[in-house]
């Protein structure tokens, strides 16, 4: 099915029920008057000009206008290009410029960084402002006041139209500029489909938190979780006593958050003093949880944590570890379980691969490669990195893991942060795990730096109160040895994270390293 073939799936449950909820603005819209809106959006686009299957950005912070605007695009039989507001200008002009994207729906707010992106992006030619008229560029109001009252074309086939492109998505880009991965109905569709089979039932009554940019994995959730007939809740941005607030005014029963909000939350002063009793699916993504802020979250929130493994080219939920198996964990049933990104899904078959192209034993440590129609169809006009992501006749993620003997895969690393050190292969994320066990530790990264002796040494970055760094060292030897124990920890105040919301190691070892030598 297409994209918004879900939302409409949503809709005919109770086209009555409240669909989103903008927590800022105080806005409430029913599915029939976001199916409305929709349609009015993309029949104003097509008299405007707009050819089926163009490229479309959408900019600004989380609104229920923003979501409106992101269901019209696929409406319209529009490639989403989602553009993230935290990017450089830079960064952001060069990947429109890249997928050649001539549309533009912006939030006034982004008012400087659009001017800035018209200069930069020749093929930008419409705007329309989301919010109010912008000089030339109409509201959105005013922009769906030109829609004919004709009916838009039918753009799916018998089969759904499995090769309709929803989407040009930017990969992080933390190697070089991003790449754009060409992501079909067949796979988002998949998607949709394996993520409503991991969160449906539990409730009559969905409801689901919007906080996580909608550019990022929130997009999906929410289309997800609106399949399933469920209101969205949108915050602007996270912060987190109005997260807690919003759960327990709304009674929000599904939620995602990539790990770093979660620890946020852990740390709120008001954490206790907001009913949180109706969370049934509290989604982490993006990035390895701690297994100790994970069992510390079961405690707080109840059964209802659970974390998928996915990323751009394998969208979201590769992998699931549901609810019962974290709060079993957590209770001391294969507690080890906690440190697990879960079991591959029914839409994909999944292997730990060596670099020979071999695939390796339950217990060996090696690549994830995934097969299945949750794969992307492509980078976008990049055929040589496409052919080195699919060699072997499988799609490689980059990150390494093992698995198993009941098909639990627990990721390592990836394999580019990998640390040798004296001919030892050490995975960060194990170490990283290990520190945090230790509750005045708040975050850490580990990343490798030179060393005369061992050519590279481990080095833990560390967010943490009233520990020292003599400490976390005997912790971590006793734990893992001293091979993978740090040999030296600094303290910081923040990680430095990418615009995407992951641990920036390369800024960090950017510190250490010029080249293959030290910084001093």
């Amino acid at each position: 099915m297409r994209s918004i073939d879900y939302f409409d799936r949503g809709h005919d449950l109770d086209p009555g029920r409240t669909a989103l909820i903008d927590v800022a603005s105080g806005d409430r819209f029913t599915f029939a008057q976001v199916r409305h809106r929709t349609e009015r959006i993309a029949k104003a686009m097509y008299a405007a000009g707009f050819a089926s299957q163009q490229p479309v950005a959408l900019y600004g912070p989380n609104s229920a206008a923003i979501m409106i605007v992101l269901l019209s695009i696929w409406r319209a039989n529009g490639q989403w290009v989602p553009v993230n507001t935290r990017n450089a200008i830079g960064a952001n002009a060069a990947y429109l410029n890249y997928v050649r994207c001539g549309w533009l729906f912006y939030h006034s707010s982004m008012a400087d960084d659009v001017r800035a992106l018209r200069d930069a992006v020749p093929a930008l030619t419409r705007f329309v402002c989301i919010d109010r008229t912008m000089g030339d560029d109409a509201s959105l109001d005013d922009f769906m006041a030109g829609a004919p009252d004709t009916a838009l074309p039918d753009f799916s086939d018998p089969f759904g139209a499995p090769s309709g492109v929803v989407g040009l998505f930017p990969t992080g880009g933390t190697t070089g500029p991003s790449k754009g991965v060409v992501v079909t109905n067949l796979g988002w569709g998949t998607m949709l489909e394996t993520l409503g089979g991991a969160v449906g039932g539990k409730t009559d009554d969905p409801v689901s938190l919007v906080v996580a940019p909608v550019t990022h994995a929130a997009g999906p959730v929410a289309l997800g979780t609106m399949a399933l007939g469920a209101t969205q809740v949108i915050l602007p941005g996270f912060d987190a006593d109005k997260v807690l607030h919003t759960i327990a005014t709304h009674r929000v029963t599904h939620m995602y958050l990539p790990p770093t909000a979660l620890y946020g939350l852990l740390g709120s002063p008001v954490l206790g003093a907001h009913d949180t009793s109706s969370l049934r699916f509290f989604i982490l993504v993006g990035s390895p949880v701690s297994p100790e802020k994970l069992r510390q979250a079961v405690a707080v929130f109840g059964p209802c944590m659970c974390q998928a493994y996915g990323q751009v080219e394998c969208p979201m939920i590769m992998t699931w570890l549901p609810p019962e198996v974290v709060a079993g964990a957590a209770a001391g049933d294969h507690p080890e379980r906690l440190a697990s990104c879960g079991r591959a899904t029914r839409s994909v078959q999944i292997g730990i691969m060596d670099d020979a192209g071999q695939l390796l034993p339950d217990g060996q440590r090696g690549e994830i490669v995934v097969r299945g129609a949750l794969v992307s169809q492509e980078y976008f006009e990049l055929p040589d990195a496409t052919a080195e992501a699919r060699m072997f006749g499988w799609h490689h993620t980059g990150d390494v893991a093992y698995r198993d003997e009941q098909g639990f895969l627990y990721i390592v690393d990836r394999k580019k942060d990998m640390v040798v050190t004296g001919g030892f292969n050490v995975f960060t994320a194990e170490v990283e795990a290990a520190i945090t066990e230790l509750g005045a530790v708040r975050e850490c990264a580990v990343i490798g730096i030179p060393d005369e002796k061992w050519g590279e040494a481990v080095h833990a970055i560390v967010v943490a109160d009233g520990i020292d760094a003599a400490a976390i060292i005997a912790h971590a030897k006793a734990r893992l040895g001293g091979v993978k124990a740090p040999k030296s920890v600094a303290f910081a105040e923040t990680i430095p994270r990418t615009a995407a919301g992951k641990m920036d190691k390369n800024a960090l070892r950017g510190q250490h390293w010029r080249g293959d030598r030290l910084v001093n």
